[in-house]
């Protein structure tokens, strides 16, 4: 191996220094002022070309700025083809949009209008509902936090449908995975911004650290109704009057 390094090595070695001694020789017998030849500093234009084309002159006269400034231009279009990217939203049709939504496991009812009054007193049933990929334990008036639902605004009727469980004092139905004829009602409340969350990465023994943040999109949920389930009667406990409590005491002291 050593030797065929060496051969190798020599090789190029003569054939630098042939194609130097080639060059001179050409030099020396250009230096004279032939017709048609325009001679700058001894050496005329047309040797210039010649050298040029050697190989040994080639390795001499790279410079690679502008590579890297090509590179970074390259690098910098890319960032921006990203940002244009990121800028642009894909436009769903309506129907597009239902079937979105009920992968995720709602419908858009509408707005809610000032007329409506879809709050209810307490009830004693609760259901478990899937949105997306989270399960919630719900009962009339909860409000809970889900992922962003991306084609509801504030104030819209929303429907429920993935409902698994439904249960109540006296009964328990479950579904397989779903109930049908069970549904949530519920209303959006507002849209917000999750706290912020830190990511840290560290690779050691090279100077690689990187810090970012992260703050989750939520949609905030108030429970309206719930359907699909026998609601026990709410009982009413009548509470005795003062009149009443008064009148007793002054009964027993006359007797």
């Amino acid at each position: 191996m050593a030797s065929l390094r060496c051969l190798r090595v020599l090789s190029r070695r003569s054939t630098t220094v042939l194609s130097i001694n080639q060059t001179r020789s050409i030099s020396s017998v250009r230096r004279l002022e032939l017709p048609g030849t325009s001679i700058t500093h001894g050496i005329p234009s047309q040797n210039q070309s010649l050298t040029r084309d050697l190989p040994w002159y080639r390795s001499q006269g790279r410079h690679f700025s502008s590579k890297t400034k090509d590179t970074d231009e390259s690098s910098e279009g890319e960032d921006d083809d990203d940002e244009d990217y990121e800028e642009v939203e894909r436009e769903y049709s309506p129907a597009e949009k239902v079937e979105a939504a009920a992968e995720i496991g709602y419908k858009v009812m509408g707005p809610l209008k000032p007329s409506e009054r879809l709050f209810k007193p307490y009830e004693s049933v609760f259901a478990v509902v899937q949105i997306g990929s989270h399960q919630f334990k719900v009962s009339n008036g909860d409000s809970i936090f889900t992922e962003k639902l991306k084609f509801c605004d504030i104030n819209d009727k929303l429907v429920l449908t993935k409902v698994l469980l439904l249960g109540s004092a006296s009964q328990t139905i479950i579904g397989r995975p779903i109930l049908p004829d069970a549904t949530v009602h519920a209303v959006v409340e507002e849209h917000a911004l999750d706290e912020k969350v830190l990511i840290f990465k560290k690779k050691r023994r090279k100077n690689y650290r990187r810090t970012t943040g992260h703050r989750q999109e939520l949609t905030k949920l108030r429970i309206t109704d719930i359907q699909g389930i026998e609601k026990p009667e709410p009982k009413i406990v009548h509470k005795p009057s003062k009149a009443a409590d008064t009148e007793q005491p002054e009964a027993e002291l006359v007797a």
